[in-house]
């Protein structure tokens, strides 16, 4: 039985360390572990904005799923927690659900997942990896703990992108994703780390 701890996030932190606590909770899913022979997950990673409790509900966002599930614990390796804050690595106990991978837990409501996006994307060099992208090109792209395949359409007027230049692009991904503006990305082409982006505006479909 792991021991349960009262710990408070600490009040004194730096302005934006409290703009990101005072956001509503989202934390990206890097690991899930199977509890009681499946009737509970153990979602972990790392709190990216602000707070959840024992009792808190959660949303499941991504790869198609749109459920609410209640925090029935949080952990923080061998220590269960009142609460836990930005920038805190835990375990999120949850009742038996699909949580996978790239998905994220989010208070409800608070972000959707999306298929297609624009974003100011930029290329490596050459010798960094960077290779031109044309639009049709199917690219992978790397947002939070999720791996996804897009596919890239530029500007008329750009054609091919060279290493080492910028654009803005629009990207349809295969599957929906948790996203919203101004989140940051990467992205291969032909299994080479090829570039970065971020996102500039969700295209609805």
């Amino acid at each position: 039985m792991i021991p349960k701890m009262t710990v408070k996030v600490p009040r004194r932190r730096s302005m934006v360390e409290l703009g990101d606590l005072n956001r509503p909770f989202l934390m990206s899913v890097e690991d899930v572990f199977p509890r009681n022979q499946g009737r509970l997950v153990l979602a972990t990673g790392r709190i990216e904005r602000g707070r959840v409790h024992e009792g808190d509900a959660v949303e499941l966002v991504g790869h198609g799923v749109g459920a609410t599930a209640c925090v029935l614990a949080v952990d923080a390796g061998s220590v269960r927690l009142d609460e836990a804050g930005a920038g805190m690595n835990v375990g999120l106990l949850l009742p038996g659900t699909v949580v996978a991978r790239g998905q994220v837990l989010a208070a409800p409501g608070s972000i959707r997942a999306h298929v297609a996006f624009a974003a100011d994307i930029a290329l490596l060099s050459e010798q960094e990896g960077g290779a031109e992208v044309a639009t049709g090109d199917i690219l992978e792209f790397y947002i939070r703990a999720n791996g996804v395949r897009g596919k890239v359409t530029l500007p008329d007027e750009v054609g091919t992108l060279q290493p080492l230049h910028m654009a803005t692009a629009s990207v349809m991904l295969e599957q929906p994703v948790a996203l919203e503006n101004g989140h940051s990305f990467a992205f291969r082409h032909h299994g080479r780390a090829a570039g970065s982006g971020t996102v500039t505006q969700i295209l609805r479909m």
